[in-house]
């Protein structure tokens, strides 16, 4: 059957040679199949005769395309042959050769994916040849731009800016107080009352800090190198070459944080000052690697890498991997190290740490290997805090019990127990999840608890650790009062050492756990206490102003036996002024109210036996050698008592007329 054909013009022609040029060359098939294609197209209609001249045409073009993007990549090869050269010069030091070269590139990556699905020949061969060499070099020098963009764009860490950025939690406590150290000796008085000594907590980063790690500008450059260096199936070199970089960047934040880089055997033979600023500095790190370095480092990874999943997973964990392990063998080593009470607060600080980021870090990071180690080493802070805290207990129970103030002062045992308790019960969360002795320890407490048994019912584990350890602190009190010999000096010991306790107690969040009722027992034994001290330092002088055994009523008492009387009396107030004078109670209301209870005692019973007496011996010579002191002088040596100075009445002047 003839062909029919209808004139087109010029015009209509050019566009059916063009249509049909296009679709041959679209279904992207091998040479000779669009050749015999071009055959079948030329017997439908005469004006297709001439396209496969036109097809060779194009084909002629390609190839010159190709040896041109050959040409540019060899020329760069070429001319930066040696690894300083290539170092110090870039292609993208000027927009016109990165675009050039990026063309380049793209060229020879579309020539491999014609030349694949090419039938195999000589000439063929020839320029599988060329398309491998030319993207080999390529790629290398794109590895070379990679690793200088990286290099020469990552913005260092801004450790002020980050600090700004923090709050800081500080706990502290009265230099008087004494401090949480390797031995109770540290514990001395310090003068300077306005001096104070902290135990700074972990800092907590004040909202969403972000930072950028890598210049922005730099980002879509990076961006145009990975992309041809996936689809040019180097993905393995892309990603070797950026976590590389991005590791050594994150090992100097660690560096900048405080964070070296040290083995755990290295870490364990660090001596308690320097490796306390180590842990103090490990919290902070963490916290800022975890909430800042690796958050940003997230979102750069899906700014490079794009809808390209699990290369942009691959690629983050393998960056995170060094820094977080770095960390993690850090808190490893501080979970095996020796149990002490003073490191509990700066492991309670990592513990809270490391928790407060496990969410987030388990969010980004997809290395079941790093994750695992992770809360491996969650759990063993937390079991090396549960151990430091029963130190405390091993303290109290090996403490040296003949060690004494002979000033019947606060012991150096309970300003270190209860500062320690007091700071313990701010941490809150941390410590009420982990702070509590073995349920067998605990089972002991409460069957030899003396108490009411139903207050123990109410209190948390934690709680009942707490009193637990002031009640070892209280029995080890109790041995130690036994070493006085002046029974009043015992009282007063026990008064001023539950009075601080209490006071503790009182001013801290240690109220909440042990409850109103708890202090108002150890206020009964205060007074139960002060009590004591009345009758067993006073009960001697007293029984001088007696009127049994002096010969009868006032107006007929024996003269002989009021000297007596005065002499014995005197005698008895300057052995406890002397005495007395060198003891210590610290607290200023405490000694003003003891004062009190002793002038509400003696002087009254002091003013009634003088009035009723001082006339028999006025009448007599040298009054004056027995009734040395009027009431007003005694009230006014009773302030002198429990002031920690001794002082001595000697040739005592009368200090009223």
């Amino acid at each position: 059957m003839a062909t029919t054909t209808t004139s087109l013009g010029g015009g209509g022609e050019d566009r059916v040679l063009a249509t049909a040029q296009q679709i041959v060359k679209s279904l992207n098939t091998p040479k000779e199949v669009r050749e015999d294609m071009l055959m079948i197209f030329s017997s439908f209609d005469n004006r297709l005769s001439n396209i496969t001249d036109l097809v060779k045409s194009s084909d002629e073009e390609d190839l010159h395309r190709f040896e041109a993007a050959e040409k540019v990549i060899l020329h760069w090869d070429a001319s930066l042959s040696g690894e300083a050269s290539r170092q110090s010069t870039s292609i993208l030091d000027s927009p016109d050769d990165a675009e050039e070269y990026f063309s380049a590139v793209d060229e020879i990556i579309q020539w491999i994916e014609e030349i694949s699905i090419s039938p195999s020949g000589e000439n063929n061969q020839i320029l599988v040849d060329r398309t491998e060499n030319a993207i080999q070099l390529a790629m290398l020098r794109l590895e070379d731009e990679l690793r200088h963009v990286l290099i020469q764009n990552t913005v260092p860490l801004d450790a002020e800016r980050l600090h700004g950025s923090v709050k800081r939690i500080t706990l502290s406590f009265a230099s008087t107080d004494g401090l949480i150290a390797e031995n109770l000796e540290s514990f001395g008085e310090v003068n300077d009352g306005g001096s104070q000594r902290f135990h700074e907590r972990g800092a907590s980063l004040d909202g969403d800090i972000l930072v950028d790690l890598i210049h922005p500008d730099a980002v879509v450059e990076l961006k145009e190198i990975a992309d041809r260096m996936i689809r040019s199936g180097y993905e393995k070199e892309c990603l070797q070459v950026y976590s590389s970089v991005r590791r050594d960047a994150f090992d100097e934040c660690l560096v900048i944080l405080g964070v070296e880089k040290e083995s755990i055997e290295e870490i364990q033979t660090v001596a308690w000052t320097p490796l306390d600023v180590k842990m103090k500095n490990w919290v902070q790190a963490m916290k800022i690697t975890v909430k800042v370095l690796l958050t940003g480092e997230k979102r750069l990874c899906n700014s490079i890498f794009g809808e390209l999943d699990e290369i942009k997973e691959i690629c983050f964990n393998d960056t995170a991997k060094g820094c977080l392990m770095r960390l993690l063998n850090f808190g490893e080593a501080i979970a095996i190290i020796k149990r002490s009470a003073e490191k509990l607060f700066r492991i309670l600080d990592m513990y809270e740490a490391l928790n407060d980021v496990m969410p987030e870090l388990e969010k980004m990071v997809s290395d079941e290997f790093v994750i695992s180690e992770a809360r491996g080493v969650l759990n063993g802070l937390g079991e090396a805090a549960k151990g430091s805290f029963a130190d405390i207990e091993t303290r109290i129970r090996t403490d040296d019990p003949t060690k004494t103030s002979n000033t019947g002062d606060v012991h150096p045992m309970p300003r270190y127990v209860m500062n320690y308790l007091k700071l313990l019960v701010d941490y809150g969360e941390p410590a009420d999840s982990l702070i509590q002795f073995s349920e067998d320890d605990l089972k002991r407490f409460e069957n030899n608890y003396s108490g009411d048994s139903s207050y123990l019912g109410t209190m948390s584990p934690f709680g009942l650790s707490i009193l637990f350890v002031i009640s070892k602190l209280e029995c080890n009190l109790d041995e130690k009062s036994k070493l006085y010999e002046d029974p009043a000096m015992r009282y007063v010991f026990m008064m001023n050492n539950i009075y601080y306790i209490v006071q503790k107690v009182k001013e801290s969040d240690l109220r909440k756990v042990l409850g109103d009722d708890w202090i108002r027992k150890r206020r009964g034994q205060i007074r139960q206490n002060a009590t004591g001290y009345l009758r067993a330092a006073w009960t001697k002088a007293l029984s001088c102003l007696k009127d049994e055994g002096i010969g009868g009523s006032t107006g007929n008492a024996s003269k002989m036996a009021l000297k007596e009387r005065f002499k014995n009396f005197n005698a008895c107030f300057e052995e406890i002024y002397r005495n007395q004078t060198a003891w210590k109670v610290p607290d200023a209301q405490l000694r003003e109210e003891l004062r009190i209870s002793i002038s509400e005692k003696v002087i009254p019973a002091y003013r009634s036996f003088v009035g009723r007496f001082r006339g028999q011996l006025e009448s007599g010579r040298n009054a004056g050698k027995y009734i040395k002191y009027s009431p007003e002088d005694l009230e006014n040596y009773l302030l002198d008592l429990f002031e920690g100075s001794p002082g001595v009445l000697h040739h005592i002047r009368r200090k009223s007329t």
